[in-house]
């Protein structure tokens, strides 16, 4: 199964924001597909396989993170780019955000001139061409890069979307050390504004589930894999 390169799923309750992003969106050339409900987005996702997925966050039902977590579970569209869409700009809405899986986190109101060049943004980093190992070992730890699985010592340890590819970032690097704005740049996008305290929560979480402090905190400079 491929995706569609230009397709794009809205959700979001609201059909007055769903007809304005999606008239926008079409209009810059766009196949756009839309839904207003998690359940029916997940669905729908799987029929078209959209490239991209933007979603808001208060939904009734099945909220946008709950949403976001279900949709990087299904194989076919652990490429997809998903984008939250959210009044809610705190950092902590944005820190699950990212936590669930999300690529992007972008506030309303937004204007669509914006909306659109963070979507071409989007899309152009996940096209970009990369030199990419799909299996790297190292002495402690084998990350599988296709399955988004890492392997301790014969254990699975599987990562929400951007804690794997954090890792997966310092661990092909390894001793070499890296600061904030390199780690944003490298794993969220230059085009992507996350909260001061994302890399932090995500490096913990990554220390804990993996069990090791294989990540060091270089003091004043950045992180590095130890």
């Amino acid at each position: 199964m491929e995706y569609a390169e230009e397709t794009i799923l809205l959700v979001d309750d609201d059909p007055d924001i769903l007809e304005f992003l999606s008239y926008n969106l079409r209009r810059n050339g766009y196949n756009v597909f839309v839904s207003n409900n998690g359940t029916d987005a997940i669905l729908k996702a799987k029929e078209v396989l959209p490239r991209l997925v933007i979603l808001d966050v208060m939904m009734p039902g099945m909220d946008g993170i709950e949403t976001c977590q279900e949709l990087r579970k299904i194989g076919e569209l652990k490429e997809t780019v998903v984008a939250f869409l959210s009044a809610r700009g705190e950092d902590y809405s944005q820190i699950a955000g990212f936590e669930a899986g999300a690529d992007d986190y972008i506030k309303k109101p937004v204007r669509p001139n914006v909306l659109v060049h963070r979507v071409k943004a989007l899309l152009k980093r996940a096209a970009r061409p990369e030199e990419r190992e799909d299996i790297v070992k190292l002495k402690e730890l084998t990350i599988d890069r296709e399955k988004y699985i890492v392997t301790r010592e014969g254990r699975d340890i599987v990562l929400p979307k951007k804690e794997f590819e954090l890792l997966l970032f310092l661990a092909k690097n390894p001793r070499k050390v890296f600061s904030r704005d390199e780690i944003f740049n490298n794993v969220w996008g230059e085009d992507v504004v996350v909260g001061d305290r994302t890399i932090d929560v995500h490096i913990r979480r990554i220390r804990e589930k993996v069990g090791m402090n294989i990540i060091k905190t270089i003091k004043g400079v950045g992180y590095s894999y130890a």
